[in-house]
């Protein structure tokens, strides 16, 4: 490479030193050319986030006891205990510990459990469904592909839906594949197209990863069942539920969950803590096994770095202690479930595990209170940040993406309407482009941005 980069007076016009530049257009020419494979390998392993909805969870309900009225009975059990814990905004408030939880959430959440209750689904294949006979898990496989097929094309259908198959450790391989095999064929041979296509939101998960080359198993696994079937190449997508220490921390000290997202490439969408098995793993006792544990927060705050700027999300755990019982233990069970659920979204997992119905009211209360509770003053900066304004917070590009990727998730899970993001003054076509550092529309900054009228608030 060129080391001197001293350009001649004479071709800078006057030559004076405010005019000339000392670095020379061949100099400027051969550093792109030497960061060109850089820039290529990072734009490769760092595409950004999509700006797709993200689900606010995942319901996990056994493949065995799955039925074609899952979806809406869940909603149905879950409005009953909404309607048992939070009869109005007072009692809601109070059972949630949340003050944010008023009349407009409350009914936002009664029209969310009726439209759509489950945000994702899985038919869990793997420990809560546990070892079954071949042909018994192999009649299991076959219903829990048509009802997947029913359920993301029902009038409540949930965003996305899949399996969680048993892992690859050697004494479920063979066992697990198969069920994933049988899944695939059978959701692709009940479509009514014609052409070999999976429905649009199908994912699996898999589950207690312990090695990379699992996960580039995995992709080959993918491929292959693509191939057999005549699916488009990249069709299968999966997540990688990290539930094992090795996940974490390989022998060599390095974080072997970053090597493992790298490795899945494009077919990875998201990271998904296993609360028990990793608590168990690092010795956590039954009574103190919790998403607020201490290892929990150092094992997704490493998930939380391997995955950021590639587009793969984060899903948090979950809570086994059930909304069931008297009514005081439904309301203990809420408020606390609420609090995890606060307590992720302020951490930015922005999806988590529900186990039960009564999951769903602590759920949607809870995320609903969050994102209405910070869009106005989400609003006020993004739109000072756009008219260029001095204020008591002086934002940066970075945190404007921050304010609009928030704003922009609470549309999408349905806390927030379009219209109050316009009556905050924000036009909502810039969310997506803030949000994903794109650039903005060609109009000037200030004909993007009309003053508050409050109304949001």
């Amino acid at each position: 490479m060129t080391t001197s980069g001293t350009v001649d007076p004479s071709q800078n016009g006057s030559g004076s030193a405010t005019e000339r530049s000392v670095l020379s257009g061949d100099l400027l020419s051969e550093i792109d050319a030497f960061l060109a494979p850089s820039d290529a390998r990072r734009a490769a392993a760092y595409p950004g986030d999509s700006g797709t909805r993200q689900p606010v969870h995942t319901v996990y309900v056994n493949a065995d006891r799955a039925t074609d009225d899952l979806v809406a009975s869940w909603g149905r059990q879950a409005r009953e205990i909404l309607d048992l814990v939070a009869a109005d905004a007072t009692a809601a408030a109070r059972t949630t510990g949340l003050a944010a939880v008023d009349g407009t959430v409350l009914d936002r959440v009664r029209a969310k459990l009726a439209s759509q209750p489950i945000e994702d689904l899985r038919l869990d294949f793997e420990d809560g469904y546990g070892a079954r006979p071949d042909a018994e898990e192999d009649a299991d496989a076959d219903r829990a592909a048509a009802l997947l097929r029913d359920i993301l094309r029902g009038p409540h259908a949930p965003l996305t839906a899949g399996i969680r198959f048993k892992c690859l450790e050697p004494a479920l391989r063979r066992r697990g594949l198969r069920t994933l095999d049988r899944v695939v064929g059978g959701v692709i041979r009940s479509a009514p197209s014609e052409k070999a296509e999976l429905p649009a939101g199908f994912v699996v998960t898999l589950p207690k990863v312990t090695d990379t080359d699992q996960v580039r198993a995995m992709v080959r696994v993918c491929a292959a069942l693509e191939h057999g079937y005549g699916l488009a190449e990249g069709a299968l997508r999966f997540e990688i539920q990290v539930e094992t220490t090795q996940a974490i921390l390989a022998t060599d000290g390095t974080a072997a969950v970053a090597e493992m997202v790298q490795a899945a490439g494009a077919r990875c969408i998201a990271l998904v803590y296993g609360t028990f098995d990793y608590s168990a793993a690092c010795g956590v006792s039954p009574a103190q096994q919790s998403l607020a544990h201490p290892v929990a927060d150092h094992a997704k705050a490493v998930m939380q770095v391997a995955a950021a700027g590639t587009g793969v999300r984060l899903s948090d755990g979950s809570t086994n202690v059930l909304p069931i019982g008297t009514p005081e233990a439904v309301e203990a069970a809420v408020r606390l479930h609420s609090g995890l659920v606060t307590r992720s979204l302020e951490r930015a997992y922005y999806q988590g595990w529900d186990m039960h119905p009564g999951h769903l009211v602590s759920r949607y209360l809870a995320t609903f209170a969050f994102f209405r509770a910070g869009r106005a003053a989400a609003a006020d900066r993004l739109r000072a940040y756009l008219a260029k304004q001095e204020g008591a917070v002086m934002d940066e590009p970075a945190t404007a993406q921050a304010l609009a990727g928030l704003l922009q998730r609470g549309v999408h899970c349905g806390a927030v309407t379009v219209d109050e993001i316009v009556a905050a003054g924000v036009d909502p076509t810039l969310l997506d482009a803030l949000a994903r550092k794109l650039p903005l529309p060609s109009a000037p900054a200030h004909d993007l941005i009309t003053p508050s009228e409050g109304s949001a608030r």
